[in-house]
């Protein structure tokens, strides 16, 4: 999958020192282990093969590493699975990228082109997405893509950081909240590519 800037492929057994890479980071790393990074055994033997296995049983769900279009240079990954539970026609959005990228809307470009390819391609009902309250950068990429804060909660995650006590938060778009934002040439329900230009 392409957008303007961006290409979305799927993970390769030769992409593991991506991964560390960009697990190795503290800030990229702060709302999720508090900023430790994940050990390359983890990749090898956990993490990789997991994303992996999602290619088995689909086309459009998982994860997917991003990569500049004009150099070739990976900048992050997406994911768009279900979560725990969640059938497959409700899948969640996630992303990571490298700090260098941030800020460049490229999280709101990938974002927007995996839910637009889900909801027009794919018999896609509902797309979710969480993270802490306290993770403003991630929230505003949400409700850049059009989605809307459903609901605040806490988990109880493995590793304790700051800022945890104040919660997560949920955000979400249906098909009828997609649809409804725009329509195609045609006359069809959805967004065209133009209108979700960043």
């Amino acid at each position: 999958m392409q957008t303007a800037r961006l290409e979305l492929r799927r993970f390769t057994p030769d992409d593991v020192d991506l991964i560390v890479a960009l697990d190795s980071d503290p800030a990229v790393m702060r709302y999720i282990t508090g900023g430790s990074a994940t050990s390359r055994h983890e990749v090898v033997t956990e993490v990789l093969p997991a994303w992996l296995a999602y290619y088995e049983h689909s086309d459009h769900l998982g994860f997917f590493a991003a990569q500049e279009r004009a150099t070739g240079e990976f900048v992050g990954w997406f994911h768009f699975r279900p979560g725990a539970g969640r059938a497959a026609e409700e899948p969640e959005l996630g992303y990571r990228l490298r700090r260098t990228s941030w800020g460049s809307g490229l999280a709101t470009e990938g974002s927007r082109a995996l839910i637009d390819h889900g909801f027009r391609e794919h018999a896609v009902t509902r797309v979710d997405a969480e993270t802490m309250v306290v993770n403003t950068a991630s929230r505003r990429v949400m409700e850049k893509c059009g989605m809307r804060l459903v609901r605040y909660f806490h988990a109880d995650w493995p590793v304790r950081i700051p800022g945890d006590e104040h919660g997560d938060v949920e955000y979400a778009i249906t098909r009828a909240e997609w649809a409804a934002s725009t329509t195609l040439p045609d006359g069809q329900d959805g967004r065209s590519p133009r209108s979700r230009a960043t």
